[in-house]
Parts: C-alpha cells; sequence; structure tokens
C-alpha cells in the first residue's frame, strides 16, 4: 500500500514538474492595458507616446509607438530574476513595423539587477543591460541586434560585445518574430519568425566583436621605436649618377614635321554653319531678347571631306623624351622590418568555459525612431524550446497569413500580382547576400542598392546587376589581388566604336580610361571635325 502512494506521488510530482517546465518565465500578450504593469520612463528626454492599440486588421492589441521622431522608454520588472547560467533560455518577442522602418530601433533591452533603491521611472539609454536584442535600422545600419554586456572577471568592468554578422531587418510592413535561443554549450541561435538565420558560440572570437576572451596578449604601450629603425625596404641607390645624355626638359610631345595636309581637305570651311532652315521666331524682340542669331550646325560639306577649316600638324610622341630622371631604386641594406612594439601579457585576460552572464531583471524598450506604427506584441522568456514555438504558431502564424493574404491581394489590384513578389523573393534572396561574411565591406552599398530597388520596384533588374558587379569586384580583388589584365592595343581599323560600346568604355575605372586614351591617341584615324590633323 506504501509502495502504491509513493508512486502516487512521484507521478504527481514528475507530472507538476512538466507543467512547471512548459511555463513561460514571463509572457506579455498585451491583451490588457499595460499601465499598472509597464512602467513608462519620468525622463525629460522620452516624449514619445505609448499606446494599447490594435494591430492594423486584426483585433490583437500590442504596445504602439504612436508618434515619429521621438524617443521612447518603458520597463517592465520581473516578479523574480530569470538566470541564464544554466539550461537554455529563449528570449522571444513579435514587432510590426506597420509604417515600415527608415530610422529606427524595434528592439528590446534585458535588463539586468540595478542598484538598491532604483526606481524604474528612471530607466533611460543608460541603465545598464544584459542583453540587447531586435530589429535596427537606419542608414548603413541594418540588422537583427544582439549584444551581450559582460564582466570582465579581472577589471570588472562592462564590455559589449556584438554578434558578428548579424541578419538583415525583413523590409516589410508585416507582422515578424525575432527568437534568441541561449544554450547551455554557449551556442547562441537567432531565428526570425522560426527559421534560423544565425548560429554563434559565445566564446568564439569568429562571432563576437570584440571576443568575450581578451587575447592573451597586448601590444605593450610603453615600448618605443628605437630613433634609427629603418622601415625602408628600398631606397634610391646613392652611387647612381644621372646620364650625361639624359635631358630633363625634352617635352613629352613634339610637331610630326613629316605630317602632310589630307587631300581633300577644306581649309576654307568652317566646322559648323547657321541652321538655313532656322527662322527667327515671330515674338522674338531685339530690343528684349537681343540680337536674334540662327543656331549652329555641322557643316554637311565637312561630311564628306576629310576635315574642314585651318589644318595644323599634329603631336606626336617624342623619341628624346625621358623626363625627370630618378635614381634606381635598390635592397636597403640597413632594413629592419615594420617596427611593431614587442607584445606583453594582457593584465585584462581571463579564461572562461562559459559566460558569467548577469540575470534578466527587467525588459525595457528604449528606442529613438523616426517612425510611428512600431507594435510590439508577445514577448517571451522561456526555457523550453517548444513553448516559444508553440506561442508563435498560436499568435504569430494565424496573424501573418491573414497579413501576407491581404498583401497578395493589395498587390494583385494593383496589377502587379506575380511581378510584385517575384521581385519580393529577389529581395529577400539580396538581403542573405549582403549577409555573406565575406562582403561585409561592402555591405553598406550593397544595402543601400537594394533599399532603393524597394522604392522603386522598376529597377530590379538593375539592382541584380549592381550586387553581382560587386561581388565579382570583390572575387576579383580575391584571386587576382584587384588588378585588372590589361586591355588589349586594337588595330587602328577597329579603333572606331558604335556609341554604345564608347559609353560602355567611359564607365570603366579610371585606370582603364587613361589606358583607353592613350590607345586612342596611338589608333584613332584622323577626326573630320578638327581644325588639326589627327
Amino acid at each position: 500500500m506504501m509502495g502504491g502512494r509513493a508512486l502516487l506521488l512521484l507521478l504527481v510530482s514528475a507530472l507538476l514538474v512538466q507543467i512547471r517546465a512548459s511555463d513561460p518565465l514571463l509572457y506579455e500578450p498585451f491583451d490588457e492595458d499595460f499601465e499598472g504593469r509597464w512602467v513608462v520612463s519620468a525622463k525629460g528626454d522620452y516624449q514619445g507616446v505609448w499606446k494599447h492599440a490594435k494591430s492594423d486588421g486584426h483585433e490583437d492589441y500590442g504596445l504602439l509607438v504612436s508618434e515619429k521622431a521621438r524617443k521612447y522608454a518603458i520597463i517592465k520588472e520581473l516578479d523574480e530574476p530569470v538566470t541564464l547560467k544554466d539550461g537554455t533560455v529563449v528570449l522571444q518577442f513579435e514587432v510590426r513595423l506597420q509604417n515600415g522602418l527608415e530610422c529606427g530601433g524595434a528592439y528590446l533591452k534585458y535588463i539586468r539587477p540595478q542598484d538598491a533603491g532604483w526606481d524604474a521611472k528612471e530607466f533611460d539609454n543608460e541603465t545598464p543591460y544584459t542583453i540587447m536584442f531586435g530589429p535596427d535600422k537606419c542608414g548603413s545600419t541594418n540588422k537583427v541586434h544582439f549584444i551581450l554586456k559582460h564582466k570582465n572577471p579581472k577589471t570588472g568592468k562592462y564590455v559589449e560585445h556584438h554578434l558578428k554578422f548579424p541578419p538583415s531587418v525583413p523590409y516589410d510592413k508585416l507582422s515578424h518574430v525575432y527568437t534568441a535561443i541561449l544554450k547551455p554549450d554557449n551556442e547562441v541561435r537567432i531565428l526570425v519568425d522560426g527559421e534560423e538565420k544565425k548560429k554563434a558560440n559565445f566564446l568564439s572570437a569568429d562571432d563576437f566583436e570584440p571576443a568575450l576572451i581578451p587575447s592573451k596578449t597586448i601590444p605593450d604601450p610603453d615600448d618605443k621605436k628605437p630613433e634609427d629603425w629603418d622601415e625602408r625596404a628600398k631606397i634610391p641607390d646613392p652611387d647612381a649618377v644621372k646620364p650625361d645624355d639624359w635631358d630633363e626638359d625634352a617635352p613629352m610631345e613634339i610637331v610630326d614635321e613629316e605630317a602632310t595636309k589630307p587631300e581633300g581637305w577644306l581649309d576654307d570651311e568652317p566646322e559648323e554653319i547657321d541652321d538655313p532652315e532656322a527662322a527667327k521666331p515671330e515674338d522674338w524682340d531685339d530690343e528684349e531678347d537681343g540680337e536674334w542669331e540662327a543656331p549652329k550646325i555641322d557643316n554637311p560639306k565637312c561630311e564628306e571631306a576629310p576635315g574642314c577649316g585651318e589644318w595644323k600638324k599634329p603631336m606626336k610622341a617624342n623619341p628624346a623624351y625621358k623626363g625627370k630622371w630618378h635614381a634606381p631604386m635598390i635592397d636597403n641594406p640597413n632594413y629592419k622590418g615594420i617596427w611593431k612594439p614587442q607584445e606583453i601579457p594582457n593584465p585584462e585576460y581571463f579564461e572562461l568555459d562559459k559566460p558569467d552572464f548577469d540575470p534578466i531583471a527587467a525588459i525595457g524598450i528604449e528606442i529613438w525612431t523616426m517612425q510611428d506604427g512600431i507594435l510590439f506584441d508577445n514577448i517571451l522568456i522561456a526555457d523550453d524550446e517548444k513553448v516559444a514555438t508553440s506561442i508563435l504558431e498560436k499568435t504569430w502564424k494565424p496573424k501573418y497569413a491573414v497579413e501576407k493574404e491581404k498583401e497578395k491581394a493589395e498587390e494583385a489590384a494593383a496589377g502587379a500580382g506575380d511581378l510584385s513578389e517575384f521581385q519580393k523573393k529577389i529581395f529577400d534572396a539580396l538581403y542573405k547576400i549582403a549577409d555573406v561574411p565575406f562582403l561585409a565591406p561592402y555591405k553598406t552599398k550593397i544595402i543601400d542598392v537594394i533599399e532603393k530597388g524597394e522604392k522603386q520596384p522598376n529597377l530590379t533588374i538593375g539592382i541584380l546587376v549592381s550586387v553581382a558587379v560587386v561581388i565579382v569586384t570583390v572575387l576579383f580583388r580575391i584571386l587576382f589581388g584587384g588588378k585588372k589584365p590589361a586591355a588589349p592595343v586594337k588595330p587602328a581599323a577597329e579603333a572606331k566604336k558604335p556609341k554604345a560600346a564608347a559609353e560602355t568604355d567611359a564607365a570603366g575605372s579610371s585606370g582603364d580610361k587613361e589606358e583607353k586614351e592613350d590607345e586612342k591617341e596611338e589608333t584613332a584615324a584622323p577626326r573630320r571635325r578638327s581644325r588639326r590633323e589627327a
């Protein structure tokens, strides 16, 4: 009998533990007004008005940013701090940018415990946090932030560690869910709408900037470069002497004395003449408008002749030209290499098996945005991924489906349904391309091009070409060190190009352009409308 009771108690205890494990540590659906549960900052900088409002097209309520160009701050203190050191922790929230997001943040701050006597009404941008997570977009910034503030055990100072290459913010005006899953094995996963966009390790220097674990050594700040340290790999040859026949004053070009005027050159014909078909307008007033002159047109006689106007002998390269003499460069016998200070042990270095996370004692939203209509909803902290997934499926997914159908209907009504959907897929793919690590130095330019394309959908093909050019350029530089092969010199017979080809050449790099100009001078046939023989 006793054994049966013990078994029953064990089953009940296990059930209670299971129920407790399936409950969120915090869940804020904003079904009711936030007043009394959330505290609006009393700091004077934060004039933005928060409202309890419905999401556009839904009966579902959220926390709304109601005014443009304002600073906002609001905070909710937890009943008990949430520890991040043991087990899995899921941070999740929903946000809808109902009017888009040109410049502003829509992220959450997970606040660490404050000093005794701290008042929630004092919440501002200086309030210490443990994690900052969520969308931020302005100018070149377009990312889903994940920032960890971690305390250095050696110095006691807190350092911000930013996730490298975070995902981009969805560009549309639909509801989206942002999820950060912190695992006990130091892994963090970032999901958008339940789809993994980024996986990182807290202790990896490849994933966070700066790295949580500092380098073992640092350059000695007191080390100084010796005065006799020579960093020049090459020097002018001190024994070299300018040759006696080196004429520095010889010009680069001289008149081609052997040139002769082409037969049929029309010396007395001007290159342009008055348009014989032009007539003085009837309302032309000489006193007010000045003396009327017929517009000029190309002289038709010059079209059939080799040229018109005064003929002058052309210039040619001077075979005696050598330019300014410089001594040749030789290896520097005193070269010691590029000087670097010696490395010393880093006094801030420490070893770490796991991040020493501060607990989460409150959730705050502290943003400065130029857009209104930002709606926060379904803020969640859980210790079970299934709980987060369940809430996403029950709350966000039905709303998103409705919003997506409405968007498609509006596009179809505008007569651009299929094309617009295709373009959005393209832009989604381009944003993913912008997140590729080796394109990081060019991410700003790529994002700027994509955003222009979103505003002008008719430029989609041009946007694709632009991004492709950037990628090809980067790959070319990686493979060939940034150097392009020299353009082959074309024979004179092929020098004349159609207009489109000439415009393409003009769009090249400055180095290419100079090479083409030199090539053109050497190979081009005589110009008909020039006053000189060419």
